[in-house]
């Protein structure tokens, strides 16, 4: 098959979204089938730019992360895709991506899927702060609804978000696929010279974030937690590596806090370098997002043998067992911060729950999840071909 995918983000703008497409577009690839992308021009090309059209943009005002893609240059490019021959429109972003995707796919007589990365109604009131909260959860439903009804196809990360989806009235044809792990996830990380690069002492207890560093990833939970651990194991230190709208006001909480020799934040990490080191470094990872769609980075952290502790919201759900590589916390600090705890001061049982969690975690295929993805495709085109 051949596959246009259209994106409102993707590398090197760093988050959950860029990952999925290309791990998806890797494996799709070792498959035997052909995927182009389309996606913002962020004036700094990847290491790997094969089949991907990078499109002028703007900041944006209120996500100065992000671009927007100018309509005009990508609506250009129809002369040239229609002698593409594509076979799928795959859109991964419900801005303008979406429309675009949308509006590509009618010109082109092609079928349309599209994935749903993101809990918007908790998302967007963080980043339209003078808009009621309910008002702008009741429009992402909205939203929602009118857009994921306009598709051929729906691919979901999880069955919370799939549940979810289907509560707010979405009819469409959807199936879950979440995000799989590629084989380097599994490469033993060295926590020695991460700490060492750190200036962190071999035998200090660590927890370790990693993602996002936004509002509604629920960090400054992890801060509370961090100051109660703090009085059962003086020298915890949190290492946050990520960035994003919500480092600001982190730093100052944790100062607020009294945690400026117990927080650590490292911004950005490498994922085929730093970042498993990272995830090595730690004698515990913690994760406290109550909207997670799926939770990759838990999946990473268990890969490389750590212990968890996490809610088990949302997406989240379907990714942490219980004693398979996570004790699930309740949304209460003092829970949270001792179920931490247990495991900084026993570490027979952090090391035996960070195996099974290893173990657990090599049931996420990202081939096999390409496959069941390549799978869906075929049943969208069929269908569409079908109704023509």
């Amino acid at each position: 098959m051949k596959i246009l995918m259209i994106s409102d983000v993707y590398f090197p703008r760093v988050n959950g979204v860029s990952t999925s497409i290309a791990t998806f577009r890797r494996e799709l690839e070792a498959q035997g089938h052909e995927v182009h992308l389309v996606a913002p021009d962020y004036g700094q090309p990847t290491a790997d730019e094969h089949r991907i059209r990078r499109i002028p943009s703007r900041h944006l005002f209120l996500d100065p992360e992000d671009r927007l893609m100018r309509t005009g240059r990508v609506l250009a490019l129809r002369d040239e895709l229609r002698l593409a021959r594509f076979d799928m429109v795959h859109i991964q972003t419900p801005f303008a991506a979406h429309y675009l995707g949308v509006r590509l796919a009618r010109e082109l007589g092609l079928p349309r899927v599209e994935s749903y990365h993101t809990f918007f109604e908790e998302y967007l009131h963080y980043y339209v702060p003078f808009l009621p909260k309910q008002f702008m959860r009741f429009f992402a439903r909205r939203l929602s609804c009118r857009q994921c009804n306009d598709l051929d196809g729906l691919v979901v990360p999880s069955s919370a978000m799939m549940a979810a989806l289907r509560g707010y009235g979405i009819a469409t044809r959807a199936e879950i696929i979440p995000t799989g792990l590629e084989p380097e996830s599994f490469a033993p990380g060295d926590g020695a010279v991460f700490r060492r690069s750190h200036d962190i002492p071999a035998e200090r207890p660590v927890l370790a974030y990693v993602g996002r560093v936004a509002h509604e990833k629920n960090i400054g939970f992890l801060l509370k937690v961090t100051a109660r651990v703090r009085r059962d194991v003086p020298d915890v230190l949190l290492v946050v590596a990520g960035e994003g709208p919500a480092l600001a006001g982190l730093r100052h909480e944790a100062a607020q806090l009294g945690l400026a020799d117990n927080v650590l934040f490292v911004g950005y990490l490498d994922r085929r370098g730093e970042l498993p080191d990272c995830y090595r470094a730690a004698d515990v990872f913690v994760f406290a997002s109550r909207t997670e769609t799926q939770g990759l980075v838990l999946l990473e952290a268990m890969a490389q043998g750590v212990p968890l502790v996490a809610l088990a919201e949302m997406g989240a759900k379907d990714v942490l067992k219980p004693g398979q590589g996570v004790l699930i916390a309740d949304d209460d600090v003092e829970d949270f911060a001792a179920k931490v705890t247990s495991l900084l001061r026993d570490k027979a049982t952090a090391t035996r729950l960070g195996e099974l969690g290893r173990d657990d975690a090599a049931s996420w295929s990202a081939a096999a999840l390409a496959e069941r993805l390549a799978g869906f495709y075929r049943e969208v085109i069929e269908t569409h071909a079908g109704a023509k």
